[in-house]
């Protein structure tokens, strides 16, 4: 949920009304499918990373409007923590610029951004969950001051009814209730967009869908949370955790949680919008003026409001976005498993991967997801951020198997095939698709990373758990901006 809001309180009458608009948007969506109105020429991806803001000791620096101020560039923007930004990389082709040009960008702002931050004291960290992040640290003082937060929160907890309670068991056992939605701010991702036209669009969703576990075993890079060592991805059931708006009798009489991986196999983008509206209340019932109707009656493009305000509080792992860019409208997949950095080169792997596999998966004569039962594609997530890279998932045609040999073997020649669909050469895709094919030969990536430097340091000096995590931090701070792919780190 991107969107500024005023802070306010909603009245009976709003939410009917925003009921009656929300129908009225989704119509006009119907009718949008059917006379074929998107953007379906010039198809494009797009990257939004989270990040954390940390002092010169590695510790949380809750100074995010003062880092904005100081970066003053309008691709960054607060994000739920005052520990917390986020930049959107502009959208571009995927094949555009040559090999080198997106990860020049996207370094250059990083690093801009950088040198703004440690102006005013702090620093910029790409990391799934931060390890130096403790209980004090996410209480409601650390709300970041757009009144969006603030709003979103007292919306959620007056669905619930009650505290949230957050219970992740791992190598340790994390048992906490918090009073604020803060615990999410926690959770920072890495955001990968890829624009479609609507007849493809089920493909690519069911496609992302199946294959969210292996990206998730690949990149993993969340094992410490609140100073315990919990899941290799421990960010997935934290984030499922800290929104759920539904008290504990809401959850056994099997009511939808706003964090959702969803229930079936689609055969229409306007499925998952449907499913919005039918399963799920609105949070925050703001009306706009426009009519869609009327707008289409026109001529004209309608923003549909109140339906992607909806949809940016329900929080699919893959999520629909319908947007309107240059006065025409498009949809596109926002893939959002995968945890923040290690290092760009990481990232940009983990954009090659998703963007190649799903090309070739869709463009295979028998898709996977015919052959895959949805339940099976939601346990490959869970089981994947418990183990990481040593998980063993299912695969259609070769039953549980070790991630790296479903890589090897099966998925990493299908992401070199789509990509070459896609019209990237050997030179341009080998480099990266390599960084993947290494996390797999080493078994290495960053939750691993990091749990070998963290007990290292324990074992070796005994400095105590959150020093060792503090000082782990600071040496994988230095690596980050070395841009070495993680699995290429030392432990010593």
């Amino acid at each position: 949920m991107g969107r500024d809001v005023p802070a306010l309180v909603f009245t009976r009458e709003d939410r009917r009304r925003y009921r009656i608009k929300m129908q009225e948007c989704l119509e006009a969506f119907a009718q949008m499918l059917g006379e074929s109105r998107f953007e379906t020429e010039r198809p494009q991806v797009g990257l939004e990373i989270e990040l954390n803001l940390v002092d010169d000791e590695a510790e949380p620096a809750m100074c995010n409007s003062d880092a904005l101020e100081a970066i003053a560039d309008p691709a960054w923007a607060t994000e739920l923590g005052r520990f917390n930004l986020e930049i959107n990389i502009p959208p571009r082709r995927l094949t555009a610029g040559g090999p080198d040009s997106w990860e020049t960008e996207i370094r250059a702002a990083l690093n801009h951004a950088e040198d703004r931050a440690e102006s005013i004291g702090a620093h910029l960290i790409m990391v799934g969950t931060l390890p130096t992040l403790r209980e004090a640290d996410v209480g409601e003082a650390a709300l970041s001051e757009n009144p969006r937060y603030r709003l979103l929160n007292d919306q959620v907890f007056a669905a619930r009814g009650e505290d949230l309670h957050i219970e992740v068991d791992g190598v340790d056992r994390l048992r906490t209730y918090a009073d604020t939605i803060m615990p999410e701010a926690a959770c920072t991702s890495t955001q990968f967009h890829l624009q479609v036209s609507p007849d493809e669009f089920a493909d690519y969703w069911n496609a992302a869908q199946a294959i969210a576990g292996v990206q998730v075993a690949l990149a993993a890079n969340s094992p410490f949370l609140l100073g315990k060592e919990l899941w290799h991805e421990s960010r997935i059931p934290l984030f499922e955790q800290a929104t759920d708006t539904r008290p504990q009798e809401i959850k056994a009489q099997g009511v939808r949680p706003r964090v959702w991986f969803g229930e079936r196999w689609i055969n229409s983008v306007f499925d998952l919008f449907e499913e919005n509206v039918r399963y799920f209340p609105a949070l925050l019932p703001l009306c706009d003026e426009q009519d869609p109707a009327q707008t289409l009656d026109r001529g004209d493009i309608p923003d549909l409001g109140e339906l992607t305000l909806h949809n940016g509080t329900i929080y699919r792992w893959n999520r629909p976005v319908y947007a309107v860019a240059h006065d025409t409208p498009h949809v596109r997949v926002e893939n959002r498993v995968l945890p923040a950095g290690p290092t760009v080169a990481d990232t940009l792997a983990n954009g090659a991967f998703y963007y190649g596999l799903t090309r070739a998966l869709v463009e295979e004569e028998r898709p996977v997801w015919s052959r895959m039962s949805f339940s099976v594609a939601e346990d490959n997530l869970h089981t994947a951020a418990r183990h990481g890279i040593e998980a063993r998932l299912y695969w259609p045609g070769m039953g549980e198997v070790t991630v790296p040999e479903l890589v090897l073997r099966r998925l990493l020649p299908l992401a070199h095939r789509g990509l070459e669909l896609s019209g990237m050469d050997a030179a341009w895709r080998e480099p990266l698709l390599g960084i993947i094919e290494q996390r797999c030969v080493t078994g290495r990536n960053g939750a691993v990373w990091q749990k070998e430097m963290f007990h290292h340091i324990d074992t070796g000096a005994r400095p105590g758990r959150h020093e060792a995590l503090r000082r782990m931090t600071q040496q994988y701070m230095d690596y980050m901006h070395l841009n070495a792919p993680v699995h290429t780190w030392p432990v010593d």
